[in-house]
């Protein structure tokens, strides 16, 4: 099967496809599911602050890789488009927002990994060709826009990972709390435009006037005090016109009633309120990260490694995997506290320099130990000269 680089998507190269695919069987479950809030809910400005908090927080993380060439591709260089944190970043969002995100690992003809990029895809669908599996995504609304590529090449993280062996589920579920906030919002805009103007009946004392008349009073009193150039908020009229005011009152829904709303888009990402506006404690970040950043870590970690290496060469300890430094959000308290760390070979001087955000100095990568300290149970020595036969110091 010819194989397409993702660069051709990015490059707007037309390829003819007249191969024809046999859909997989296992993956007809896949379905977008659109509401009247639209059909991409990354344009609420809700999710999206909630999406922004994940990317942001996840592309901080350093990859590792036994592979030094790999390790500076995914930190570095992943692709010409953008680098390490920037991939990082639209993944997650990829994956938040369409709960399966794919990253595309392209290699030279010696089968070499020269680069990563996350699928930004519209759809997709598994194909079956020669007994392999593929996935054939769709970019736009054309037909002829898509790319097919080897699932052997393809990182897949996924979240709700449930009746579908290739993707997560949508996120169907969000859709009518999305509305319900859509409408929230768009009555309040209602409430302050129906009530910003003057509104009223205005009734003649004159008896039988002509429609046209009529019409003729109505717009010269509109024109003359129902704008904003009527600045004293005072309209005059003679004996023969009386105004009468209709009192306008929406009902609109209550601040308490609308903050639920949101808590609840909140508690489908999994982000609170302290975290979107950057003011936790530390003990909040660390439940922030292990309940949100570090399962996605995990996941990309797993599918890099076991896509990018062989069983044999993950048999002698070859991976990928992300770090987060979780200690440059502790206190200058909890900071300071752990320089015991330091004298018991725990973490190096540099390392703990670090978390100050000081320099490295030359030597400092050594583990170091206390001079006063010994294994436990070393009950070896001999007792000293005057000691008794327990041990205890001789008068």
């Amino acid at each position: 099967m010819e194989r397409r680089s993702i660069l051709d998507l990015f490059k707007g190269v037309k390829k003819d496809q007249t191969r024809t695919y046999s859909q997989f069987k296992e993956l007809g479950t896949f379905t977008s599911y659109f509401g009247s809030f639209g059909n991409d809910i990354f344009q609420s400005d809700d999710v999206r602050a909630c999406v922004r908090a994940l990317s942001e927080h996840t592309s901080k993380a350093n990859p590792r890789c036994t592979d030094e060439r790999i390790e500076r591709l995914l930190s570095i260089n992943p692709n010409q488009y953008m680098n390490g944190k920037d991939m990082l970043a639209k993944l997650r969002i990829i994956l938040e927002v369409k709960n399966t995100a794919f990253l595309y690992i392209e290699r030279d003809n010696l089968n070499r990994v020269i680069g990563f990029y996350p699928v930004p895809y519209l759809s997709y669908q598994a194909v079956e060709y020669k007994n392999g599996l593929f996935i054939q995504f769709t970019f736009s609304g054309n037909a002829t826009n898509n790319l097919v590529l080897p699932w052997e090449d393809l990182a897949v993280v996924r979240k709700d990972y449930y009746l579908s062996d290739i993707s997560g589920e949508n996120n169907a579920p969000l859709l009518g709390t999305l509305q319900v906030v859509n409408t929230l919002d768009a009555g309040i805009q209602n409430a302050i435009k129906s009530t910003a103007n003057l509104r009223g009946i205005l009734k003649s004392t004159k008896a039988m006037l002509k429609p046209e008349d009529i019409k003729a009073q109505k717009e010269t009193f509109v024109k003359d005090y129902m704008n904003f150039d009527n600045e004293g908020g005072i309209a005059s009229i003679d004996a023969t016109q009386e105004f009468i005011p209709i009192q306008m009152k929406p009902a609109t829904a209550s601040a308490e009633e609308a903050n639920e709303y949101r808590e609840r888009i909140y508690r489908y990402f999994g982000v609170n309120k302290r975290i979107l506006e950057s003011d936790y404690t530390e003990s909040q970040y660390d439940a922030f990260y292990e309940s949100r950043i570090e399962p996605f870590l995990v996941a990309l970690s797993l599918e890099l490694t076991r896509k990018i290496f062989t069983d044999r060469e993950i048999s002698f300890d070859n991976k990928v995997y992300y770090e987060s430094n979780r200690l440059q959000y502790a206190s200058a308290k909890t900071k300071i506290s752990m320089v015991a760390l330091v004298d018991r070979g725990l973490m190096t001087p540099n390392e703990y320099r670090e978390l100050f955000n000081l320099a490295p100095y030359e030597g400092g990568d050594e583990f170091i130990l206390r001079l006063d300290t010994e294994k436990t149970g070393d009950t070896t020595s001999e007792p000293k000269e005057g000691d008794n036969e327990d041990g205890n110091q001789g008068e």
